[in-house]
């Protein structure tokens, strides 16, 4: 007696998911990663060290001070005189009402130039300011 035929290559019916769930995890990873640094400026910086680090995830405005010194609110390379009404400005739109204002500045920019920057972020309107700095990693000092 014959048994039953069986084909030897049966056919693939199901279409499989799994490279397109792959792809698009990564994609999502690319997305989460690339995200934040969409709103900082281009410039090289090199931030101080600090014990804490909070307000990371709120929506702020960032003024950038490279050692060379050169200014950029948020991604918006300016001259030093046009970054008082450039803040002014953003501040006084509805959403920006109570935004954190972050102070990027290079370990090698001079103090003093930090410290007008500080006081022309007040000037302009501005109710909170932050220092940015680099978190320091357990054992290295």
């Amino acid at each position: 007696m014959r048994g039953g035929y069986t084909p030897r290559h049966a056919l693939i019916t199901k279409v499989n998911v799994t490279p397109i769930i792959d792809v698009a995890l990564v994609l999502v990873i690319i997305l989460l990663v690339t995200a934040p640094l969409l709103s900082v400026a281009d410039l090289p910086v090199n931030l101080p060290q600090a014990q804490t680090r909070e307000s990371e995830d709120e929506r702020n405005l960032s003024i950038t001070l490279s050692s060379t010194g050169d200014l950029a609110l948020d991604d918006e390379l300016l001259a030093r005189e046009a970054l008082a009404p450039a803040l002014r400005d953003r501040l006084a739109m509805k959403e920006n009402e109570n935004i954190l204002v972050v102070v990027r500045a290079d370990s090698d920019a001079p103090y003093s130039v930090v410290r007008e920057l500080l006081e022309e972020a007040r000037a302009s309107g501005a109710r909170r300011i932050a220092i940015a700095t680099r978190q320091r990693t357990e054992g290295i000092r």
